[in-house]
């Protein structure tokens, strides 16, 4: 973070400071800030965020042993370290962060990127960072920090310094996304798509819609709005850009895209492209698994190419990419059996996807084997989404599909009532279950996609899976 006061900290958060030791109003500090008292550093502060399982306040005492000098909470403690005292401390990152990033941009070059859309946000994020790194100094979400916590906390690491700030938005409720880029006003945000991921918490697709058109809303005057030009849904929001004064830059696999793919092919290796952007082309080999992946590439490179970075540039250093995220196409195992692990997150869109590069990727004599976990936040469309995802695993030629866990199992049956198929599907109760089932069935020459949301837990077993062909 950049040095603040005490004193200034408390009046940006709306606290109350009490000092501690040496500490005056005057004193500054400039350390990082977290949540975790584990990921404390000398210098830091920590915020003492209530929780549904635990709270915050009763970890004080372990962030002043990792160095903390200063605590947001929202009752004082005794412990012995100087605190601001505030109506909630959520509440209060989000005025700290607001203020540091005004800050910067005020005295500096700073350019902030917003991302957000159903699927593939932080895979976007990272290949915006990878380009942008060279550039100048960067920061971006640790993982898919993107929440009303998360995002906070990524705004508050820039410093003076900083030139690009790359921040993920999700939600999943109305408001989220106009709240946290609020934060930051994007000169440049980035619409992926609008798919089935959270809508159970919007009510509808239309409501997806609505609140993912957030971010083009917060856009500053005279920014950028990236847009996904093959998705009706996300092309509607050039509407509400070029009302706003934001100029609109497109991404997508047809020949009116700003930026575009044309000759993509996709192996076990990865995906190969020829890129066109503004009147220039060059050859893109992406290691990130999964022909999916060409879509984020490309809004990257709009980013990039919008900001002043030459296409080649762009695709060399994408190039050097060789995984989107932990849990994300992460492959593991060997060449005689290839465990993809995506199990980070799933929905209906990204598991299509998954789907079709497993079957894709393999090879004459290998054998595709997908192991499927419930996706969440669907609400009243759970039954039907689950019901197609099984139906699409039958219509790829999966040859063995294994389904865990009980809010699953309709793929299980849908996968089971396609009379054609003569593939064999399976069922099992929980991860431990289908753990011992898949070590004794899986031979050489598998090409096995471990897929689901997290709350469903399949990573663990994807990790477990690697480790056991390995």
């Amino acid at each position: 973070m950049i040095a603040l006061t005490l004193a200034e900290i408390a009046r940006v958060t709306g606290g109350e400071l009490r000092t501690a030791g040496e500490h005056t109003p005057d004193t500054v500090v400039d350390g990082t800030v977290d949540t975790d008292s584990r990921l404390i550093e000398p210098g830091g502060i920590f915020a003492a965020k209530p929780g549904a399982e635990t709270d915050g306040h009763r970890f004080i005492g372990k962030a002043i042993e990792r160095g903390a000098v200063l605590a947001l909470v929202e009752r004082p403690t005794d412990d012995a370290v100087s605190q601001i005292v505030v109506p909630g401390v959520v509440s209060a990152l989000a005025d700290l962060a607001r203020h540091v990033v005004a800050r910067v941009r005020d005295g500096g070059a700073l350019t902030v990127v917003g991302i957000t859309g159903s699927n593939g946000k932080t895979t976007t994020k990272n290949l915006i960072a990878r380009i942008l790194t060279d550039e100048g100094p960067t920061v971006y979400p640790h993982a898919s920090f993107n929440n009303e916590v998360g995002a906070p906390l990524t705004m508050l690491r820039v410093r003076h310094d900083t030139r690009y700030l790359v921040c993920e938005f999700g939600a999943s409720a109305p408001g989220e996304i106009a709240r946290l880029a609020g934060l930051v006003t994007p000169d440049i945000g980035v619409v992926l798509m609008v798919g089935m991921a959270h809508a159970g918490g919007f009510g509808g697709i239309e409501a997806t819609v609505k609140a993912k058109s957030e971010l083009v809303g917060a856009i500053r005057p005279g920014g950028t709005a990236v847009l996904n030009a093959d998705d009706p849904r996300v092309a509607g929001m050039a509407t509400l850009a070029r009302g706003r004064g934001v100029e609109v830059r497109w991404f997508g696999r047809g020949a009116a895209a700003d930026v575009r793919a044309d000759e993509v092919v996709v192996d076990a290796a990865g995906t190969s492209c020829t890129v066109y952007a503004d009147g220039t082309a060059a050859s893109l080999r992406l290691r990130v698994l999964g022909e999916h992946h060409v879509m984020n590439a490309l809004a990257a490179i709009a980013v990039a190419t919008r900001i002043g970075v030459t296409l080649a540039e762009c695709t060399s250093r994408l190039e050097t990419v060789e995984l989107a995220e932990r849990w994300r196409m992460q492959p593991l195992g060997t060449e005689r059996i290839r465990i993809i692990n995506d199990a980070y997150n799933a929905s209906p869109d990204s598991m299509a996807a998954a789907l079709r590069t497993l079957a894709q990727i393999v090879g004459p004599g290998e054998r595709t084997v997908a192991v499927l976990g419930a996706m969440s936040e669907l609400g009243e469309y759970a039954d039907d989404e689950h019901d197609r995802v099984g139906l699409l695993a039958v219509r790829l030629n999966i040859q063995r599909i294994v389904v865990v866990g009980q809010d699953a199992r309709r793929m299980y049956l849908e996968a089971i009532a396609q009379g054609s198929w003569d593939g064999e599907a399976v069922f099992f109760p929980d991860a431990d279950a289908a753990f011992e089932y898949l070590v004794a069935e899986l031979r050489e020459g598998d090409r096995v996609l471990v897929k689901s949301s997290n709350a469903a837990g399949l990573r663990h077993l994807g990790d477990r899976l690697g480790e056991s062909v390995s």
